[in-house]
């Protein structure tokens, strides 16, 4: 058995956090063994928290970015609870806020505030828009940055534009202040310091669009919406089978488009036509193309189709529902699902990502209630029993 710790055992994060980006970076690095401290409103705390209640009466985006986290209910409009605040962000490691443009500034809680106080402290804004510019002071709701970023503009269907079906612009600023506060302790490892990492959910998402941004910036013209196609590859969709599915395949090559003539579409002769023989007179003709395939898969069940497709070393997948993803046979099969604590009681959720063979796995603690860890916490501080109760009884604390 590994006598491997955790990576981030040992690493305190303090978070005055809302919404997904800041929270699902933060859980990342519970995941990894810090430990997270969030701070939240006395007055019903994150507001994620009342997105909805499909987890069995919790909000699911609240379920999916909190767990591994203690709970602190401070008003940080109280000079009690912000000198409280303040008091545990002098003991971490690590910083994060992704509050209002402005507000943390005003509280003091702003990255260069505190790394000027703290040396060796790394402190994580996340804002919409960064932290200058004409956009600086605008709200940056995910689907607002996914539409400046110009990712509703290249997904969808030629006739309408939609926005991504996940809040993609949080979580990009959320992989990045990830990997940005990771970053940042090698650097404290190397030199001692810490210092302030700035993320915003423009710049991350910017970056992913580099695809369509490097396509029509140099020489061509954007990418156009195509639905389940891609811009500049055929075949590449989804084709219907007569079992009511639908199977994605991806022909990369031309040599790929050979095999599928010969040992799918049983149209050998295709391989060498003119029309179809390479990428850019199948994209030319994606019509004729994507003719000639579905034609071929939809006698098929999808099942069929796959196994087909498989056994001629073309790329192809089912068109999974959200259901059928939480009861993949490949997650099942590496057992990639736990439970983990809840108010409500387990709830399944998945391992992360991040797999170190040789060390534990990862720390999947409980999802807090608010204010669950509040006299813990401040009992931690040195803050005795008795005025504990005192905040609490003025409305500083919950």
């Amino acid at each position: 058995m590994s006598t491997q710790p955790l990576p981030l055992e040992g690493i305190t994060v303090v978070a005055v956090e809302q919404a997904v980006a800041a929270p699902f970076a933060t859980r990342q690095l519970a995941d990894l063994g810090a430990r997270v401290v969030k701070i939240e409103r006395p007055d019903g705390g994150d507001f994620a928290r009342g997105y909805d209640t499909a987890a069995r009466g919790l909000a699911s985006h609240f379920v999916w970015c909190n767990r591994g986290k203690e709970s602190v209910a401070i008003d940080l409009r109280d000079p009690r609870g912000l000198a409280l605040a303040r008091r545990l962000v002098a003991g971490a490691d690590v910083f994060v806020q992704n509050l209002a443009r402005g507000a943390a500034a005003r509280l003091g809680l702003d990255a260069a505030t505190l790394c000027a106080a703290h040396p060796r402290l790394i402190a994580v804004d996340v804002s919409g828009y960064g932290p200058e510019g004409p956009y600086a002071d605008r709200r940056a709701y995910d689907m607002l940055v996914q539409c400046e970023a110009g990712l509703v503009s290249v997904t969808g269907t030629p006739e309408r534009p939609v926005k991504s079906g996940i809040p993609a612009a949080d979580i990009a600023a959320g992989v990045y202040a990830f990997s940005g506060v990771l970053a940042a302790l090698v650097r404290r490892g190397a030199t001692g310091g810490g210092g302030p990492v700035e993320v915003s959910l423009l710049d991350s998402l910017a970056e992913w669009m580099g695809h369509p941004l490097h396509h029509g910036m140099h020489g061509g013209t954007p990418p156009a919406r195509t639905g389940l196609a891609h811009a500049v590859i055929a075949p590449y969709d989804a084709y219907p089978t007569a079992d009511g599915g639908l199977v994605l395949l991806s022909v990369q090559n031309d040599r790929e488009w050979r095999r599928l003539a010969e040992r799918v579409l049983g149209r050998p002769e295709l391989a060498g036509d003119p029309a179809f023989a390479t990428n850019t007179a199948r994209v030319a003709g994606r019509a004729a193309t994507d003719a000639v395939v579905a034609a071929a898969l939809a006698p098929l069940s999808a099942s069929g189709a796959l196994a087909l497709l498989d056994a001629a070393g073309i790329a192809c997948a089912r068109l999974n529902s959200v259901a059928e993803l939480a009861d993949h046979p490949q997650l099942t099969a590496r057992d990639r699902w736990r439970e983990v604590e809840s108010p409500v009681g387990p709830l399944r959720a998945l391992l992360p990502p991040i797999v170190f063979p040789d060390g534990p796995g990862p720390r999947m603690d409980r999802i807090p209630a608010l204010g669950q860890d509040t006299d813990t916490v401040l009992g931690g501080l040195g803050v005795p029993e008795a005025e504990v109760r005192e905040l609490r009884d003025a409305g500083v604390v919950a």
